[in-house]
């Protein structure tokens, strides 16, 4: 085949609305598990399985097993000629769309231009516009999904998604489930990571009252009814989501969620055990599972006399499942950190330290992940090694990155407070206030970091670390 003819297939199908063409970067999912949890979703929604079997298809090329990709876009199609035979063409857009990109990857360019050229005869058909390149609002809302199994760097992309699909179609009930949940899934990615969105608790609501069968949804509301101290609203729905589909986990998993904040721990986990049987692999359910025990630990704890042996059963328990998630998604940052704090609870000192540096020493971490790093890390060195310079200098660490988020106010009241109890000893030395110069430095309160750097010269006059920060930040001020 010619390059010229190769290129302009190249083109063409560069211009198709599909999973290879909407940016979805194989770097940013482990793809074992999320095929696992494709699987585990066609398994338990029968309704959506078209878009389900899509994005396994494009799941299956990332991990180069092309054949079973088309084996998954086939059943796709089955379901298509099954449940929707008067509108095949204007169902089957996304999957054509795949089809051909998938035989130009296997290099069988004909096959390839054969679904080009049904997408785009099927686009100029259903098409309101001359040009035939009308997007339509099932293909946005199938975009959204796909976006929102791909990460928390995707959620606004699938918001906006939703968006459009709604423009169309403002009544659908998929589409206003679709978007109430990236709307939640964003809210709850960008409090993490210090930042504003609007709220979704209207479009949970909305998303309840169009589509009263959809559970996930109404758990989601009922999380954010929490959130908002309206406990006993958010339980009745709860139950009622779990009286609705006793059986379906992805229902289950939130309401276990939900009963694990509320501080009913027992009742959180045979949620969790019952929704585990059904998705044994799952790693959500196994790090909520951790997370309930690693809670129980502390419960314990506070008690002020707990039983030994209960105490390292729970660690013990928290760590297996924190393990089980960390093993099976090595993108799932916190897992790995939850597993190192485990360790250190455990007295297994080695262990968390090694993970601790294996994280250190990676550079695909978020700057929100980072700061939860260094947080992690500087309570490790604090509470555990018993060294408060090392936890300061970790601290400190995340405060340098200097986007807001959770992790870094953590950072910077653990050494705020570190420091306090330092001067409450009497260890008002140069150092001291030369790290709470810094502190304030990096906080944006330059005049108190000129006060602190000026003591801290006074007491080392020769520093010249302390000098030139002392020069930058009058510098700062009288320009």
């Amino acid at each position: 085949m010619s390059t010229i003819y190769k290129d302009s297939l190249k083109t063409s199908l560069l211009q198709l609305q599909c999973h290879f063409t909407w940016t979805l970067l194989k770097q940013d999912v482990d793809l074992d598990p999320l095929e696992e949890t494709i699987v585990d979703h066609i398994k338990f929604f029968r309704e959506s399985n078209i878009a389900y079997y899509n994005l396994l298809s494009y799941i299956c090329h990332l991990k180069n097993s092309n054949d079973k990709a088309l084996r998954n876009l086939q059943k796709a199609e089955e379901i298509v000629q099954k449940c929707h035979p008067d509108e095949i063409a204007r169902r089957s857009l996304v999957t054509w769309g795949n089809y051909a990109w998938i035989y130009y990857h296997m290099e069988r360019y004909e096959e390839a231009q054969t679904y080009v050229s049904k997408v785009e005869n099927s686009c100029k058909n259903l098409s309101s516009t001359a040009d035939g390149k009308t997007r339509l609002p099932e293909v946005y809302a199938e975009q959204g999904w796909a976006l929102l199994s791909f990460g928390g760097k995707y959620f606004e992309r699938a918001k906006n998604c939703f968006e459009n699909a709604l423009k169309d179609e403002p009544n659908n009930p998929d589409f206003n489930a679709g978007y109430a949940t990236a709307l939640y899934r964003l809210e709850d990615f960008a409090f993490r990571c210090g930042e504003d969105t609007s709220p979704s608790i209207e479009a949970l609501k909305r998303a309840v009252e169009l589509k009263p069968e959809d559970t996930c949804v109404m758990a989601l509301l009922a999380l954010k009814l929490q959130d908002l101290k309206r406990v006993d609203e958010g339980e009745w729905y709860i139950e009622e989501a779990m009286r609705k589909t006793p059986d379906l986990p992805y229902c289950l998993r939130y309401a276990a969620k939900f009963y694990r904040r509320k501080g009913e721990l027992c009742k959180a986990v045979n949620i969790l055990e019952k929704a585990l049987a059904l998705t044994p692999n799952s790693g959500f359910l196994h790090h909520q599972l951790g997370t309930c025990y690693r809670k129980k630990v502390f419960e314990l704890k506070k008690t002020g006399n707990p039983p030994q042996d209960e105490v390292e059963r729970l660690i013990k328990l928290a760590i297996s499942h924190f393990k089980f998630v960390a093993d099976q998604k090595p993108k799932f940052v916190a897992a790995h950190t939850d597993l190192a704090n485990m360790y250190a609870l455990g007295k297994r000192y080695e262990e968390a330290e090694k993970i601790f540096q294996e994280l250190l020493q990676r550079n695909d971490l978020t700057c929100p992940e980072k700061q939860e790093l260094y947080f992690n890390y500087g309570n490790f060195q604090r509470w555990h090694m018993r060294s408060e310079s090392k936890a300061i200098e970790y601290y400190t660490e995340g405060l340098k990155i200097k986007k807001d988020s959770f992790g870094r106010s953590k950072c910077s009241e653990a050494v705020q407070s570190l420091l306090r109890q330092k001067s409450e000893r009497g260890s008002r030395d140069a150092t001291y206030f030369g790290t709470l110069g810094l502190i304030h430095k990096l906080n944006g309160q330059k005049q108190e970091a000129i006060e602190c750097y000026e003591k801290a010269i006074a007491l080392d006059h020769n520093n010249e670390e302390y000098q030139n920060a002392l020069f930058e930040l009058q510098l700062s001020i009288s320009s």
